[in-house]
């Protein structure tokens, strides 16, 4: 039973997902008011997602998920943001969130996207986190780091254009002719050369890099 923390500022949200996702076989081990809360009942209970509103009280969401992908847990942060184009949604994924889906997502959608971040998937869907990016870097500010994609293997750099256009390991696998372990080799490669916690923090360093550009595909 996939165990889940859920963190929100508004009292009748935070009973609705618990209801909902008790309802579909999670089991919400906590739940938190403001990011600090948040990042306390986390290390408390140790969940396995978080669902992380953005705009909180006290500490926001990207402060939290930034405290809680510090420390190491095996915790994966799944934001809930209210409009696709918030920017604040591009910081919570370069802080280290797993990804992120609306608010109006239907419950079972919900379920389906906790259960894939916490297998160790990311949302990065292209008619989504892929926008976003790219409408928030289109014109990004001067950063120091030009050779941030310098370590990676040409074929590393492959996958990490694949992975920017959202494709899963097995779509990258079909894309190449190449065995899905092998994709899995190359991608944790490239996250750990990159200093990158999830596959979206390696994309949003890809395209401030330049190795990316926006409307590329």
């Amino acid at each position: 039973m996939t165990r889940v923390v859920v963190a929100d500022d508004q009292e009748l949200v935070r009973t609705g997902l618990q209801l909902v996702l008790e309802a579909r076989g999670c089991d919400v081990v906590g739940v938190a008011g403001d990011g600090r809360e948040a990042v306390a009942v986390v290390r408390e209970t140790q969940p396995d997602v978080v669902l992380m509103d953005i705009r909180m009280p006290v500490m926001d969401g990207i402060a939290a998920t930034r405290a809680i992908t510090d420390d190491d847990l095996a915790t994966r942060v799944l934001v809930l943001t209210t409009y696709d184009l918030d920017h604040y949604v591009y910081d919570a994924l370069a802080a280290g969130a797993s990804g992120f889906l609306l608010k109006a997502t239907p419950p079972d959608r919900l379920v389906e996207g906790i259960r894939t971040v916490c297998a160790g998937e990311t949302l990065l869907a292209p008619s989504l986190t892929t926008r976003l990016i790219e409408e928030y870097l289109r014109h990004p500010p001067a950063r120091d780091g030009a050779d941030t994609m310098a370590e990676l293997t040409d074929r590393e750099r492959q996958v990490l254009r694949l992975m920017a256009r959202g494709l899963s390991n097995d779509d990258i696998a079909a894309e190449l002719v190449v065995a899905q372990a092998t994709v899995k080799t190359h991608v944790n490669r490239v996250l750990a050369k990159l200093g990158a916690v999830t596959r979206v923090q390696a994309v949003v360093l890809a395209y401030e890099s330049g190795l990316v550009r926006p409307g590329s595909g």
